[in-house]
């Protein structure tokens, strides 16, 4: 069985395959007036797309699990806004927009800090580290957007305040 929606939609494009296969779906067997050729020509699409199977001798029946099958292998969803950049909670891309990138910041500095607490530069580390492998890139990202606040000796941060805007629905 084929779980190609392109095979099966260019065997049901086909005259020929489509009137045997509505041969088979309306129990009408040999209905139509196609030559032999076409008939078996046909039946080797229906059968190779995993629209139709033999039964009992040259009897044809309809595989409706193959529709079944095949939506359930359908794409995803196309995911907006900040959840185009974040899979699995870690940010696998930054975004070249200035207010999408700014949007994801204020998601990764909304999920790992929380306000009135001073980490350390490890720490914070520690913290970003859930949402991408480099920590200090991300940590300049929010210094610069305004999100992390570094005390002057660079030994300490914390989180800027805020107001919780949910960014990111996942």
């Amino acid at each position: 069985m084929s779980n190609d929606w392109r095979a099966i939609i260019a065997a049901l494009a086909n005259a020929d395959t489509r009137s045997v296969f509505a041969e088979i779906v309306l129990n009408q067997p040999n209905s139509t007036s196609l030559s032999a050729k076409k008939r078996d020509r046909a039946i080797a699409t229906l059968l190779s797309t995993g629209l139709a199977r033999r039964a009992e001798g040259d009897v044809l029946e309809l595989v409706a699990e193959t529709f079944t099958t095949l939506l359930a292998t359908a794409a995803e969803p196309r995911r907006e806004g900040v959840d185009r950049f974040i899979e699995d909670g870690r940010v696998v891309t930054y975004p070249a927009s200035p207010a999408e990138r700014r949007a994801v910041l204020e998601w990764v500095a909304n999920e790992a800090l929380t306000a009135d607490e001073v980490l350390t530069e490890p720490e914070v580390g520690e913290r970003l580290a859930r949402f991408r492998d480099d920590v200090a890139t991300l940590r300049r990202y929010l210094v610069d957007e305004g999100f992390l606040l570094r005390t002057p000796t660079g030994t300490s941060y914390s989180r800027a305040p805020h107001t919780d805007s949910p960014a990111h629905t996942t």
